[in-house]
């Protein structure tokens, strides 16, 4: 044991750390960062732990008693785009580029002839629609049309309804708008409004990506709602608003919906023409 003590203490004086320590900081860094992901995410330990398929909390985690597994480390990847270099302290990027989160549309419906069908998403199936973003059955319950305008031909469209008065005075509730599906985030401009379909919700926003910022900040123009940071990875489709539909009467049923949407076709192509 004596032994052990003084060659410990010779290599520390002639500077050489022995692999243990090397290894305890590698592994206190990286516990630190885990600890500072789920944080900054706004999760307790036992959110955070059923999000990455762990049993009961992340706490043992945390306090260095459980190993981090590839799995926890792949599910961080998946999930929040965290790149695994940074994790271990080999990098000091946090996430990966944001080119390469997908915020194409995840179900696309088409009619019998194989057009694609514009669906609409009112505000009430808004509330579920991004925990059925990939259920190509659960889009069955809405209403979808083929648009014969030719300027909504050749890309993917899909018909949101307002809710809120964030987007005052331009946009008011009620309201349905027209989107186009944006492929890359990378795309988007901060001199259009979008509907961005986050984890947990549906809204209508601007979108501004600031230079030297892994975030994304989403703008209200009614100005009594300040602007709020995302990360990336936190956005799973991402639609440009083309153009708005305003009803003047009740349309809560499907078919009275679309008869108000026949209605409205030729103010609609003027709008077109205007844009």
């Amino acid at each position: 044991m004596e032994i052990f003590l003084i060659m410990e203490i010779f290599l520390l004086n002639f500077g050489y750390i022995p692999k243990c320590v090397y290894l305890d900081m590698e592994n206190e860094l990286t516990l630190k960062r885990f600890i500072d992901i789920r944080r900054d995410l706004g999760y307790t330990q036992a959110e955070f732990a059923k999000l990455l398929g762990i049993s009961s909390t992340t706490a043992d985690i945390e306090r260095g008693r459980t190993k981090l597994s590839g799995k926890v480390v792949t599910e961080l990847l998946k999930q929040f785009k965290i790149n695994p270099l940074w994790l271990f302290g080999e990098s000091e990027q946090q996430y990966l580029e944001t080119s390469r989160v997908s915020v194409i549309p995840k179900v696309v419906t088409v009619d019998s002839q194989e057009r694609e069908n514009m669906v609409l998403v009112n505000a009430k199936a808004a509330a579920g629609y991004p925990q059925n973003i990939q259920d190509t059955s659960w889009y069955q319950q809405l209403p979808a049309f083929d648009f014969p305008i030719p300027e909504f031909r050749n890309a993917t469209y899909r018909g949101f309804q307002v809710e809120g008065d964030s987007m005052l005075p331009n946009l008011k509730p009620g309201e349905w708008v027209l989107a186009k599906a944006v492929e890359n985030i990378d795309e988007v401009s901060p001199n259009k409004m979008y509907v961005v379909v986050l984890q947990d919700a549906v809204l209508v926003k601007k979108i501004e990506k600031r230079p030297n910022s892994n975030n994304v900040t989403l703008i209200s123009l009614n100005e009594t709602y300040p602007p709020y940071e995302i990360k990336p990875f936190q956005i799973q489709e991402i639609w440009q608003v083309s153009s708005k539909i305003t009803f003047g009467v009740d349309a809560t049923t499907e078919k009275g919906l679309l008869r108000q949407l026949q209605e409205s076709m030729e103010e609609l192509k003027s709008q077109l023409r205007h844009n």
